[in-house]
């Protein structure tokens, strides 16, 4: 049998839905997102924080205030199922693009390539996309079955030291695949200027790279879509709104 996949749990329910692309380069396409239970870096601002922030770790999250519930009991919000039966979840769902989500997939590359694997088995059609944060290079099994990598590199406003959340080898891999965009979130012109040192260090093309407001409900949205529209004019850099958030705020499964 295949060794199971963690998944964050919804309503009791693997979190495996249909939706809209939201952010990136694949924005508007309609798709399956298969949200992925654990992740290796701790962002301060991540807007997913039930996928790694649970009862007994210490990581500091923007939510730690007094009375807000900031960390989660990892058995109501994780779940394991098999390759197998999420293969089959997915495949009752009529869409073709995929896209493995997270907290961070790579850390379970091996059994997502299962599920790849076995849906272009069915349907060569299928379009395999990964969000990924760029740490963990993906093994050429893995890397067979994906279609695109929507790499989301962190900058120092995550509040994660540099030398876990850049790995210079690792963002020369996705450098060179062509599989690979680069998408940042930005809130003010230290962020830009990173992100320019970025685009400079890697030699990494301004057209592979998408930038979008950071923001976690309408409010931020809006305060902030301006700012980063206008950034991007200046510096060359494509534009992502953030559909979700737009249209959802911070509801889940949508």
């Amino acid at each position: 049998m295949s060794e199971t996949l963690l998944l964050a749990q919804l309503e009791g329910q693997p979190e495996i839905f249909y939706s809209l692309q939201g952010e990136g380069v694949s924005s508007g396409v309609p798709s399956i997102f298969v949200r992925c239970s654990g992740c290796n870096l701790q962002c301060h601002w991540c807007d997913t924080e039930y996928t790694w922030n649970w009862l007994g770790t210490s990581f500091p999250h923007a939510k730690d205030r007094p009375g807000a519930p900031a960390k989660y009991d990892r058995r109501s919000v994780q779940v394991r199922l098999t390759a197998p039966e999420t293969t089959a979840i997915i495949a009752q769902i009529p869409c073709d693009n995929v896209v493995f989500t997270g907290g961070e997939p790579l850390l379970q590359q091996d059994r997502l390539a299962e599920i790849g694997a076995a849906l272009h088995a069915m349907n060569q059609d299928y379009q395999i996309e990964v969000e990924t944060n760029g740490t963990l290079v993906p093994s050429p099994e893995f890397d067979a079955v994906v279609t695109r990598y929507n790499v989301s590199p962190k900058l120092s406003n995550s509040m994660m030291d540099r030398s876990a959340r850049l790995i210079p080898d690792t963002i020369q891999w996705f450098a060179k695949s062509q599989k690979a965009t680069f998408k940042f979130v930005c809130s003010s012109e230290a962020d830009a200027d990173e992100i320019a040192a970025f685009e400079t260090e890697f030699r990494v093309s301004r057209r592979r790279i998408i930038v979008m407001p950071e923001a976690a409900n309408q409010q931020s949205l809006d305060e902030r879509r301006r700012f980063v529209f206008e950034i991007c004019k200046d510096r060359g850099w494509r534009f992502s709104d953030r559909m979700h958030v737009a249209i959802f705020g911070e509801r889940r499964g949508v």
